[in-house]
């Protein structure tokens, strides 16, 4: 290959560094590569996506192109910009060509999409040009060097891992992981090259091992000065069942506990246990709500260090618009990563380099899925069809953690994970929710009657203690309106940072005996470490009364605990939530005496799931089911249709509360960096699209850097409610992060 170049990078004093060769920086690829694809089974198939990613490189118009007038452009080997040249489609003809059109299909998805992403196979109804097929028919390849050649051919891919089931997602999946491995090695070497020390600040992570020490440490501090309360002791008895169930073969575990029974820490104990036992590599803890994201996060760093742990919910760092912005991705390299569902789910089956670059580092985890009832039920085919596969084929245990166990296990009528699959981790699940029932629950006695909004806020007021959760942020405020000053407000409207601080100080005030009203979304509802003596909800599904009802009485102080179950004004947005919440009054109307009854939630989301009128709305699984003549499969489509939040529909605004105002300068000032990105998802809020265009015209809000924005004053968030924004009738399904 000789002395081509594949990089070219500037200093900051505006002189140019020595080049990136090209053929050191493909062998480097394929060997890393090569390793990251090794812990599946195909460190072969790494390896010659690595070789052939840069090949459109060798050719000197291209060498050409990237030598300008007094220098270089550092930003010119990225495809997808304005006047940049293809170089990805030679090295995927030349995979087909040397290899055949069986292993060499495979490859070219990976290569020809290694910048601007796995591409479809066929043309969409707007044309065909970014469809492989179509880009395969007008790529030469004649000016790649024998050598080059002769490298792909030796790395020799002859033989996939396993059989694989072309029916369903099975080849996508392996292709996606392929992807991943060959982009993430790309990005790396890229980095150590461009970065300029910042591959320097990339691992230093403690083994497993390690990790369980550290971990054992602190819970033996813990539970030493915990008070010998009947609650406390149902949890150490959970505790030690996942430390015991740890030790189990690897697979799909279900831990039922109810709210208040101490599953955070105890997943963790399951998921560090495991791993050391089964020489797994991370535990990936999967939350469905950004609103808990950051206190659970800090549980772990207190426990493990903070250094050991990732939190990663954003999405501003998903944009390709620079070389600097796609070196800031994260690749899920620590042992404990703790994340959203969105970011977990829409990264298995995404298209873009970046959001795919994690991938591969999800084989060989232990995943714990918090709240795993709130799985997005129009995409759960797809979805459940993928976790069976993580596990039977990269090493990937599952832990659905919940107080209210969905149904996810195949019957009549229902395609899901292997009958008699799932294992439970508590041996006497009656047992435990005997013995850590504290509330009582008082449903209405008029199923024809709304309370209004005025009538509620008047029964909160006879209360010192109460929080009051409803279903949507509009109603949220509109009660809340209602109430005196002094009421706190929690909604998806306040950044991360200002819910924690508001939530440390309820707590504050509940453990000094003080007066404290709090009108919430169901954000509080999920993993929300407080403790009420009265809490009102709207009516919902079981699973949410349930969850409003484990912030009742938490700590067993009292007898027992008021949850009161109210119809308000406003029916429940349409949709899974409706859905939900019909399901639960007719379960009440027929004579369910009380909706905590452990044994009725797998009747309750076995009805919910059979009224759902599609559980793969988008029909992922036909898009990546392999044709059998081309191996053709719609990866992009499938990408842009499986969206738990479109991106259409909503935006991430930074905003200038605390710190936010700081991080906002520093990022203007020196664009996107990976640890300025990870302070700044506790500084955002996301608006519905109408909301953004209505802010922008307003002056509100501004870009900062490319397609990243943020209020231009303090003036457009309220201490107290968040972002001001005259928001369109609501949705939280499409803010559950």
């Amino acid at each position: 290959m000789g002395k081509r170049i594949a990089h070219v990078k500037q200093h900051k004093d505006g002189t140019w560094a020595e080049p990136h060769l090209l053929d050191d920086h493909a062998l480097d690829v394929a060997k890393q590569s090569s390793i990251f694809a090794e812990f599946f089974g195909s460190g072969s198939w790494g390896y010659a996506a690595g070789i052939a990613h840069d090949a459109g490189k060798e050719p000197q118009k291209w060498q050409s192109y990237l030598s300008r007038k007094s220098g270089y452009d550092e930003e010119a080997h990225l495809e997808g910009k304005p006047g940049k040249v293809e170089h990805s489609c030679h090295g995927a003809k030349l995979t087909e060509e040397l290899l055949g059109k069986g292993i060499g299909r495979i490859l070219s998805y990976c290569v020809a999409g290694h910048h601007a992403g796995l591409p479809d196979w066929y043309p969409d109804e707007a044309g065909g040009q970014s469809a492989l097929s179509f880009r395969l028919q007008k790529t030469t390849t004649e000016d790649v060097s024998q050598e080059l050649r002769a490298a792909i051919m030796k790395a020799n891919p002859i033989l996939p891992p396993w059989k694989f089931d072309n029916n369903g997602l099975d080849l996508s999946l392996w292709i996606r992981m392929l992807f991943s491995s060959l982009v993430d090695a790309d990005f790396l070497d890229t980095e150590a090259y461009m970065g300029e020390g910042k591959a320097e600040q990339r691992g230093g992570y403690l083994l497993m091992d390690d990790l369980l020490k550290r971990f054992n440490s602190y819970m033996a501090g813990k539970i030493a000065s915990a008070d010998k309360t009947s609650v406390n002791a149902l949890r150490h008895e959970v505790l030690t069942a996942c430390r015991t169930a740890a030790n189990l073969k690897p697979g799909h575990f279900s831990l039922t506990v109810p709210t208040g029974g101490g599953k955070t820490l105890s997943s963790l104990a399951f998921g560090l246990e495991h791993a050391v036992k089964h020489k797994l590599r991370r535990v990936i803890y999967v939350i469905p709500y950004t609103s808990i994201i950051e206190q659970n996060a800090e549980v772990f760093r207190e426990a493990v260090g903070g250094d050991q742990v990732i939190e990663h919910h954003s999405n501003l760092d998903e944009d390709d618009s620079s070389s600097k912005a796609r070196l800031s991705a994260e690749n899920w390299d620590a042992p404990i990563i703790v994340t959203t569902s969105v970011q977990f789910f829409e990264s298995l089956f995404a298209a873009k380099p970046r959001r795919c670059r994690k991938l591969h580092n999800i084989a060989g985890s232990v995943v714990i899925l918090d709240e795993a009832q709130l799985v997005p039920t129009e995409y759960l085919a797809p979805i459940l069809q993928t976790m069976n596969l993580l596990r039977k084929h990269y090493h990937v245990s599952f832990v659905f953690s919940t107080a209210t166990q969905p149904a996810f296990e195949s019957r009549e009528g229902f395609n899901g994970l292997p009958k008699d699959s799932v294992r439970e981790i508590i041996s006497d699940v009656p047992y435990l929710y005997s013995n850590l029932k504290r509330v009582n629950v008082e449903t209405p006695q008029d199923w024809t009657k709304a309370t209004s909004w005025e009538e509620l806020a008047a029964e909160l007021l006879k209360e010192e203690q109460v929080l009051c959760v409803v279903s949507d942020r509009k109603s949220c405020r509109n009660l809340h309106k209602l109430m005196p000053m002094g009421t706190f407000h929690l909604s998806a409207l306040m950044c991360g940072q200002h819910r924690s601080e508001i939530i440390s100080e309820i707590k504050q005030k509940l453990r000094e005996g003080l007066p404290v009203r709090v009108i919430s979304t169901q954000l509080v509802e999920a993993g929300v470490d407080i403790d009420f003596p009265v809490v009102y909800r709207a009516l919902a599904g079981l699973d949410s009364i349930a969850q409003a009802a484990g912030r009742c009485n938490r700590e067993g102080k009292l007898t027992k605990g008021r949850v009161v179950v109210f119809i308000p004004p406003k029916k429940s947005p349409p949709g899974i939530l409706r859905k939900a919440s019909e399901t639960t009054s007719n379960m009440l109307k027929a004579g369910l005496a009380d909706p905590l009854d452990h044994p009725i939630f797998e009747k309750f989301f076995a009805d919910l799931y059979w009224k759902v009128n599609s559980l793969d709305t988008h029909e992922i699984l036909a898009l990546l089911k392999p044709d059998p003549l081309e191996c053709g499969i719609q990866f992009r489509t499938a990408a842009e249709k499986f969206r738990i939040i479109d991106d259409k529909a909503q935006k991430t605004i930074l905003v200038r509360y605390g710190d936010g105002e700081k991080f906002i300068g520093i990022l203007k000032s020196m664009g996107p960096e990976r640890w300025l990105l990870r302070k700044l998802q506790r500084y955002s809020v996301n608006v519905y699209n109408r909301d953004f265009i209505t802010l922008l015209s307003q002056g509100a809000i501004e870009q900062i850097i490319p397609n990243v924005f943020a209020v231009t004053t303090n003036m457009q968030y309220d201490k107290i409610t968040g972002l001001i924004v005259d928001e369109m009738p609501d949705n939280p399904e499409l803010f559950i992060l």
